[in-house]
């Protein structure tokens, strides 16, 4: 028996009532099972491994990088594998550091579902825009595209919610900057491309998930994540076809 406010109730009935007492809700509609920002932490650890395996063998990265030739002649994994693969321990802890901070409250508003799925869409709309934009002799590696998406949902669904978002535009203009200025008075490859993607894929999967009418908004949200995956996959479709027929000719 346990102890209960009308006086003892057995265990199976304790069980029983637990089941039927409804979970919390986020404001957008995903679970908020608890306060610990669970997919954000797996991320991390699940990049630091990739990037022990990495250090440790010789050719990973040339076996999952992203190198659009491989992808045309089938190896599509590697527009999701290129995403967890890091040239250098500071190119893992910038990313990792981004992830560390941007990722619990976004979170924590939409639920572990919704922005898992919101890392995965944005980390490959990074990746298919490399692949259909980035010269053909570049190979291309980094969770800076899933990052950026993550930036971006931070600024829409700040805005959502009535919050100063200022810092994360600044962020954003910030990061834009050192994109397309660095290459340019160095040698260090940043990859525009999918900085770019990632951002406009966080960003308008993030508005998906946050302004439909409550009513709706499951729908919606289902929706959204299909069609950017359709849209994804035919761009890459494109791209392919595209280079078949240029190797080919």
């Amino acid at each position: 028996m346990r102890d209960a406010a009308v006086g003892h109730q057995c265990v199976p009935c304790v069980q029983a009532g637990a089941r039927t007492v409804r979970q919390p809700r986020t404001r957008f509609g995903g679970r908020q099972r608890s306060a610990t920002p669970v997919v954000t932490y797996t991320l991390i650890v699940i990049n630091a491994l990739a990037f022990v395996v990495q250090m440790s063998s010789g050719n990973l990265e040339k076996q999952l990088a992203l190198w659009s030739p491989a992808v045309a002649d089938g190896q599509l994994y590697r527009l999701v594998t290129s995403a967890f693969l890091h040239y250098g321990a500071a190119h893992l802890l910038l990313n990792m550091w981004a992830l560390y901070v941007v990722g619990p409250p976004l979170e924590m508003w939409l639920g572990r579902l919704r922005f898992g799925a919101l890392y995965a869409l944005s980390g490959l709309g990074g990746s298919v825009l490399v692949y259909v934009l980035a010269p053909l002799n570049v190979a291309t590696a980094g969770a800076s595209g899933a990052i950026f998406g993550l930036f971006g949902a931070t600024f829409v669904v700040g805005r959502r919610l009535a919050l100063d978002v200022r810092w994360v535009g600044a962020v954003i203009a910030l990061n834009l900057v050192f994109t397309f200025v660095v290459p340019a008075i160095s040698a260090q490859l940043i990859s525009w491309q999918a900085h770019v993607g990632g951002l406009v894929t966080g960003g308008l999967v993030a508005a998906a998930y946050v302004y439909p009418p409550r009513e709706r908004r499951n729908a919606v949200q289902v929706a959204a994540t299909v069609i950017v995956l359709i849209v994804l996959a035919g761009l890459t479709w494109w791209r392919t076809t595209g280079l078949l027929a240029e190797f080919s000719g």
